[in-house]
Formats: C-alpha cells, structure tokens, sequence
C-alpha cells in the first residue's frame, strides 16, 4: 500500500535497529525520507530536537508526529495501528 504520508527517518551507518525500521517500511511499499545523522551533525541536533532529547536511532516521525525508534515502529505495526499514523 503506498502512501502520501511523510515518513523521516533519522538514521546512521551500521545500526541494525536502523535496517530494521527501514526494512519494515520497505516492506509496506512506503516511501520515506532518510537523514544520517552520522554524516551530518546539524541534522542530529534537529533530531534530538524534534524528538524531545531523542539520542539513539533510529528515530521516526510519520506526518511530524513522533513514533520512537525501531522497536515503537514494529509496535505500531504488531498492534495494527500503523495505517492510522499514515492516515492521520
């Protein structure tokens, strides 16, 4: 199912929980934009701004909303609620 929802992900080089959100993503067909915080340093402090202090990564906001990480991703999705996040 693709979607018109704006998926970000902020993610890093050689982080699993990374290939694993983005995995799941690819998986539902949905398109997201990616940002290495790695590479780019004024693009983790816009994470760690967005997420409220947010260090790790991934980190996941769907239409500006903040999902977490990799593991609330996979949550969301388990519990069936990750079509609403699109829709919303």
């Amino acid at each position: 199912m693709a979607s018109q929802a704006k998926i970000e992900v902020y993610s890093g080089d050689y982080c699993p929980y990374c290939v694993r959100a983005k995995s799941l993503l690819k998986q539902r067909g949905l398109d997201f934009i990616e940002y290495n915080v790695q590479q780019d340093p004024d693009k983790r402090v816009e994470m760690m701004k967005r997420s409220e202090g947010g260090r790790s990564i991934p980190q996941i906001f769907i239409n500006d909303k903040h999902v977490g990480g990799c593991d609330d991703l996979y949550a969301i999705d388990k519990k069936g609620q990750l079509d609403a996040w699109l829709e919303a």
